[in-house]
């Protein structure tokens, strides 16, 4: 019975904390494996631009006419509406 209290406060972490953030990795991940030439992102640095070239770990990203920059794909954070970029 002593042990009740500490296997419901693992309970309530794995619920609220360890299985949210397991499932923002298993989106980030699926995220990363559908980025295709042509998609407009932002890194985690906060720099937008299209995605220009993709390869096994790194990303060139165009953020600006003729200004090219290679990201690694872990340091994209997400994916915006195609059309994003045109309307700022």
């Amino acid at each position: 019975m002593s042990f009740l209290p500490l296997i419901l406060l693992v309970v309530v972490f794995y619920f609220l904390l360890i299985r949210p953030q397991m499932k923002r990795n298993k989106e980030h991940r699926n995220m990363i494996a559908s980025l295709s030439k042509g998609d407009e992102v932002i890194t985690g640095g906060g720099l937008a631009g299209r995605i220009n070239e993709l390869g096994e770990h790194f990303v060139s990203v165009e953020i600006a006419e003729n200004v090219i920059i290679k990201v690694q794909k872990q340091s994209i954070a997400s994916v915006l509406p195609k059309g994003s970029l045109t309307e700022s």
